[in-house]
Order: C-alpha cells, then sequence, then structure tokens
C-alpha cells in the first residue's frame, strides 16, 4: 500500500478538521524555515508518534521513501563539498568542510521532515475534505475560482498515489523482461517513462469520461465541516512552537 494514499482509522489526526490539518502543514513547513537540529530533533519524534499512531510503519516509510532520501544524501554531499571551512576529509582534490557538512545536514534534515510531514497529511486526510478545505481558504480572495482550484488540487493528489503504483507495476514488468540489465541509463529512464506517461494520459481520459458521464459541474452543495474539537489545542501548540523558533 502506497503510503501517501488515505488510510481510514480513528485517531486523533484523522479526526482532525482538515482547515486544522492544513494551516498546521503550512505553520510547520515555515517553522522549518529558521528551525536548527535541537528543533527538528523535536520535530521528528513528534511525526514518529503520529506515524505510528496512524498504523505507518517506520521502516515501511522509510522504504518507500528510499530515493528521496538518496536525493537528500546528494544534497547534504553537495553542501558538503562546496561550502568552505575546515576540512575534514581531503579525497582526489575534494574537501569535506564541517561547517558544509553541518549545513548540508541541517538542509537534509529540514526537507525530510517537511516530506515526512505532507506524508502523514495525506494518510488522514481524505481528498475528498482537502478539497472543501482548499475551497474554504480560496472563497474569500476575489478573482480566484475556488471550485475550479480546489477540484484541481483534488484530482492532483488522487492522481499522485496512482502515478507511484502505476510506476511500480511498470518498473516491475520492466524488471519482469530483464529490462533491468540494460546499462545504458537513457534507454532505462525511456522504457519507464513512456509507458509511465501512456498510462498516465489514458487514466485522466478515463476520469474525465468518468465526470462527463456522471454530470459533473462546479455549482454544488457547499462542504459542512465537524471538527473535533481539538483543533483550538493543536494550534496553540503549533503557535507556542514556531513563535520559539522565531523569537529564539
Amino acid at each position: 500500500m502506497n503510503p501517501f494514499m488515505f488510510r481510514p482509522g480513528n485517531s486523533t489526526l484523522h479526526g482532525l478538521d482538515t482547515r486544522c490539518k492544513v494551516f498546521l502543514v503550512c505553520l510547520m513547513s515555515l517553522a522549518l524555515v529558521k528551525a536548527d537540529f535541537p528543533a527538528c530533533g523535536i520535530l521528528f519524534g513528534i511525526l514518529v508518534f503520529f506515524i505510528k499512531n496512524i498504523g505507518l510503519g517506520v521502516g515501511e516509510t522509510l522504504k518507500h521513501l528510499k530515493y528521496f532520501i538518496l536525493f537528500l544524501v546528494f544534497i547534504l554531499l553537495s553542501r558538503a563539498l562546496t561550502i568552505a571551512g575546515d576540512p575534514l576529509i581531503s579525497l582526489h582534490g575534494m574537501t569535506i568542510s564541517a561547517q558544509g557538512l553541518y549545513q548540508g545536514s541541517l538542509v537534509a534534515l529540514r526537507f525530510f521532515l517537511v516530506m515526512v510531514t505532507g506524508l502523514v497529511f495525506s494518510a488522514t486526510t481524505r481528498p475528498s475534505s482537502l478539497k472543501s478545505a482548499a475551497q474554504w481558504y480560496l472563497k474569500p480572495i476575489p478573482l480566484i475560482p475556488e471550485k475550479r482550484v480546489a477540484i484541481m488540487i483534488s484530482l492532483a493528489l488522487r492522481f499522485l498515489p496512482l502515478l507511484l503504483q502505476q510506476a511500480q507495476e511498470t518498473s516491475n514488468a520492466i524488471c519482469a523482461r530483464c529490462g533491468n540489465l540494460e546499462k545504458n541509463p537513457v534507454k532505462r529512464f525511456i522504457r519507464l517513462t513512456l509507458p509511465l506517461l501512456k498510462k498516465t494520459f489514458l487514466s485522466a481520459d478515463h476520469l474525465i469520461s468518468a465526470m462527463e458521464a456522471r454530470c459533473y459541474c462546479e455549482d454544488r452543495t457547499d462542504p459542512e465541516f465537524e471538527p473535533s474539537g481539538k483543533e483550538a489545542i493543536f494550534i496553540v501548540i503549533s503557535l507556542v512552537f514556531w513563535l520559539c523558533l522565531f523569537l529564539a
């Protein structure tokens, strides 16, 4: 099961109002801009607690994020090699500095926490309720068709797990035909992306046909929200954490 897909449950985050969760995600993303290692460590511990609470295994989650973690390692190494400072390791003319390693590790950790925050959000939020929350936030803004933008956001989030699933199926099909033995990276990339793009466009066409067959239109009944009553507690704690970071 893809970790970015919604998982039904009865956890605290599942019952939290989607508007509150959107606000918290935005607030935490802004807080991470100035977060140092202790603050990132606190937030990481909170995220691990919620990951276990909603039924996602930590090892399983890291396994699904392995390619993203490799990207973060690349960011770390590039910073460590390009930022001047006290040399730690020198090899073949390349030097890893202490300052570069520190900054690279911090940037990589911030990106990782943003990704995990989004993962927890998507695993506990129905796409339909996210559409309603986006429409609620965009409604006061003039010159923006909030209903149209909200359905676009909802469809994009629905397609993300589908794209990942189709990419995995295409990769498995290539491996079953010994395509993984191809040494040329360009050919391997083309063999993966072309079938994946074809499947994506076909899925989009099928979705459009299904919406037209059901006479879909933008003029629909506005959504009703059911707050759990714990939103104020989460907002206050998040604001205190955010203020502590920016006033420190």
